[in-house]
């Protein structure tokens, strides 16, 4: 028997784990660590959903604890289980392992890719904040128009009680209050359920597969945190972020994304320069030259701009593109230059407790606010950071409500953005195609 410990943030790891784990008991799991996701370490992993080989709930540590962990528990593997993290980052932690006593392994498809009875189209990226799930509420509320059932997947955000979020469907406003979910999972979920589509989430992909091929003939997957997909899929999209133009050859795992794509998607075209269009282009070129291509950009627009005009105005933009994402702005920025304001509120001089942390992590942010909501206490911080800043209107390009969720007095304008394909392959032509049983040119 092996003694394993596996690198996670509360997504990959607990797939892994039901996949090439309950496949190998060989290798027992020993602990969980988690990072990028704060107030989720102290908890354990149910025995419940563990299996028989585990009596006991597997502990979940915080990843700065692994070195220690090594050769206290005698660790043999170390598994690698979450993304968006540069190749850099990735060596040293396999560095960090290896000189502790352990080997340092990266499961990959074979070993944790699902099988569907329906078609599966995976929408993944090159990095968070890309565009992808913008691309894949596109191509569901298409589908969904022309009369397909379609389901979408998205990668896990299990952050609450792992046992009551095993299988998660999203489908009504009021499926978040009864999940409990964080303003990071609402980011995600809610602008899918407000098009009247569907989402499954969770822990237990194989029963959330399953319940999705109950209603659906067509299976879209939005891969979070640019990992690649769960399921296995007759068509693989990838996404590349044209202002992040490097990132492709950068970032674990969406390297591996962009040398499996079947179609490659240059996002964001009108407000990158051509040499970076091109860059990408050359990336295509050397790492996958059969993927098709096409381009696309992400509409901005706003719910009330007559709000905005000649106001003092705090942009609050989704968190983990800020963050772990690497931006240093979004879709708020975006439309706050687009509709000319000039009186932005410097966030940094607002913000209190883990919302400060977070801007003194991130250090690229300099004028919007990331809207973090992990718990109740940093919820709380974010409202209060809000209200302190003295802005007269919050410019919110979370796709989360958070002037219900918050119950701002301030008033909330909100930020939209939609995907508009531009010129390339045509992707609803290349799906209807596998929902007809036609061979695909892979």
């Amino acid at each position: 028997m092996f003694k394993c410990i596996i690198m996670g943030a509360a997504g990959r790891d607990f797939h892994d784990f039901k996949t090439f784990f309950a496949r190998h008991p060989e290798f027992r799991v020993q602990a969980f660590t988690a990072t990028q996701i704060p107030f989720i370490e102290q908890r354990s992993y149910p025995a419940s959903l563990a299996g028989p080989e585990y009596a006991e709930d597997i502990p979940i540590y915080d990843e700065s604890e692994l070195a220690e962990l090594i050769p206290r528990l005698g660790i043999h593997f170390v598994f690698f289980a979450y993304s968006d993290i540069s190749h850099r980052e990735v060596m040293h932690r396999a560095s960090m392992v290896q000189a502790a006593g352990a080997s340092f392994v990266l499961l990959g498809p074979a070993q944790t890719m699902l099988d569907s009875r329906r078609i599966v189209v995976a929408i993944t990226a090159t990095r968070t904040g890309a565009g992808k799930s913008p691309l894949t509420q596109w191509l569901a509320a298409s589908f969904v128009g022309e009369g397909v059932g379609v389901a979408v997947l998205r990668h896990p955000m299990p952050y609450g009680n792992l046992e009551k979020q095993a299988v998660q469907r999203f489908a009504t406003l009021e499926d978040f209050d009864h999940y409990k979910c964080t303003i990071e999972e609402r980011e995600e979920y809610e602008p899918y359920v407000r098009q009247g589509l569907v989402i499954f989430s969770g822990v237990d992909y194989q029963a959330i597969l399953h319940a999705a091929e109950q209603e659906a003939e067509l299976i879209l997957w939005d891969g979070g945190n640019n990992d690649f997909s769960f399921i296995r899929p007759d068509l693989s999209i990838v996404v590349s972020d044209a202002l992040r133009a490097g990132h492709g050859l950068d970032y674990y795992p969406g390297e591996t994304n962009l040398r499996g794509a079947d179609i490659l998607v240059i996002n964001k075209v009108s407000g990158a320069n051509e040499q970076d269009i091109a860059k990408i282009r050359a990336l295509r070129d050397e790492l996958n030259p059969t993927a098709e291509l096409l381009t696309a950009d992400l509409e901005v627009s706003v719910d009330d701009p007559g709000l905005l005009a000649g106001r003092r105005v705090l942009v609050v933009e989704d968190g983990p593109t800020v963050t772990h994402g690497g931006m240093a702005y979004g879709a708020g920025l975006v439309a706050a230059r687009r509709y000319g304001l000039d009186r932005l509120v410097d966030p940094r001089g607002c913000a209190v407790g883990s919302i400060r942390d977070t801007l003194d992590t991130f250090d690229q942010l300099r004028e919007v606010l990331p809207a973090m909501g992990y718990s109740d206490r940093q919820r709380a911080e974010l409202k209060e950071s809000i209200e302190k800043s003295g802005a007269e209107v919050v410019l919110n390009a979370s796709p989360a409500d958070i002037a219900s969720l918050l119950e701002l007095a301030i008033p909330v304008v909100q930020v939209r953005y939609r995907f508009v394909p531009r010129e390339g392959e045509d992707i609803m032509a290349r799906v209807r195609a596998l929902l007809a049983g036609a061979p695909v040119d892979r």
